[in-house]
């Protein structure tokens, strides 16, 4: 049997067995409905509570302050959309980056369709916004700023706190908003106490199961909901809740956050080890941040001369799954609005390949993944020409 080697960890992870192991308990015995009175139901209830306390633990923020949903794309349209319609009377003008993942840039096409008007900052080369350029474009009508932790092509870490502090300076009533789908379980971080009024993050990012996410919604932030029915999560997410999604997400982030200094220091590893080898190689620039200044786990390369799809599928021959972009984008034609956005050559948007790697991996696996691409770059850009 051919070994598998899995660097595709931005689009997902594989689940943790001591996730799977408490959501098998939750589908086989403890399967009762969290709003039915009786005990199948208090058991039920009780793996809503007990993950609320996790998380609330792990952010330094209050459990109340915690809604499940169904993942990241859920949490940014309900923070972005859910708060925008609230604060109208307030103003009409919210921010976000160019670079923003699409469940952000998609809510905010549709709040400019219904009349507000948004501002999109531009970046560096490393993917970064600027302070200033936030600075010059708040007003006293910007009700929402919304930008992402980490950027899920190319790593960039944003300076929240420093863009917080800009936000509430000029106006404390505008709420800042952050995609954190990259950054929750790859770094520490407490946004009560960054400035930060809602934050989304998705369980399948962090070895969790996928269709499972929460938004932490600062207690006294005014907020819609985009769902309407029976009224559970104090009527800001109706639906019957996901047990066995919400239980499976809470161990998932327990584990995460446990010797979390040795997991993150080991991505790092990784991620440098791979930069190191992969800079050795003939026609290869790196995108997004260098060193230990962006997200730990994620790599953007651009390899001159090599269509991104017919790398990914020559190195999936020998068993290595990487990826060409944002899976959640990778099944639209179109270039990559980040890698346009960082000011790459053109010659380059459609030659970038994403590697991204998760505590599974191992300094083995790179060298396998670093050999792969020696043999395979010549061969390919000889091909490419004919």
């Amino acid at each position: 049997m051919r070994t598998e080697i899995y660097f595709d960890n931005s689009a997902t992870t594989r689940c943790c067995p001591g996730a799977v192991e408490k959501m098998e308990r939750v589908l086989t015995e403890d399967y009762g409905n969290p709003s039915s009175m009786h005990h199948k139901g208090v058991d039920a209830e009780a793996y809503i509570k007990e993950t609320k306390e996790i998380l609330a633990g792990i952010l330094k923020v209050k459990e109340k302050e915690i809604c499940f949903t169904s993942g990241g794309t859920e949490s940014n349209n309900l923070a972005i959309i859910g708060t925008a319609m609230a604060n109208r009377r307030a103003g009409n003008h919210i921010i976000t980056s160019a670079i923003e993942h699409p469940s952000v840039s998609g809510p905010m096409e549709y709040l400019a369709e219904q009349g507000f008007s948004v501002t999109y900052l531009s970046v560096d080369q490393a993917g970064l916004v600027s302070v200033k350029e936030l600075e010059k474009a708040m007003t006293k009508e910007t009700i929402l700023v919304s930008i992402m932790m980490v950027n899920n092509e190319i790593g960039s870490l944003q300076p929240l706190e420093q863009l917080a502090a800009v936000i509430k300076k000029i106006n404390p009533a505008c709420l800042f908003h952050v995609d954190a789908v990259q950054g929750f379980g790859k770094f520490r971080f407490f946004p009560g106490r960054m400035g930060i009024d809602l934050l989304s993050a998705s369980g399948h990012k962090i070895h969790g199961p996928k269709g499972i996410g929460f938004l932490y919604v600062q207690e006294k932030v005014k907020i819609r909901p985009v769902l309407f029915g029976g009224g559970q999560q104090k009527n800001l997410r109706s639906g019957t809740e996901n047990v066995p999604g919400i239980a499976g997400l809470g161990q998932a982030a327990k584990e995460c956050y446990e010797q979390f200094q040795k997991k993150q220091e080991k991505l790092f590893a990784l991620r440098e080890q791979f930069i190191a080898g992969v800079q050795k190689l003939d026609g290869v620039k790196l995108n997004g941040p260098g060193g230990r200044e962006g997200a730990p786990h994620i790599v953007s390369v651009s390899f001159a001369g090599i269509r991104s799809e017919v790398l990914l599928h020559a190195l999936e021959d020998r068993g290595i799954y990487v990826s060409s972009g944002s899976a959640c984008a990778s099944n639209k034609p179109g270039i990559s609005g980040t890698l346009k956005g960082i000011g790459l050559d053109p010659s380059l948007l459609d030659a970038t390949v994403r590697f991204s790697f998760s505590v599974y991996n191992n300094p083995e696996e790179v060298e396998v993944c670093l050999q792969a691409l020696a043999e395979l770059l010549p061969m390919l850009r000889r091909y490419s020409r004919h």
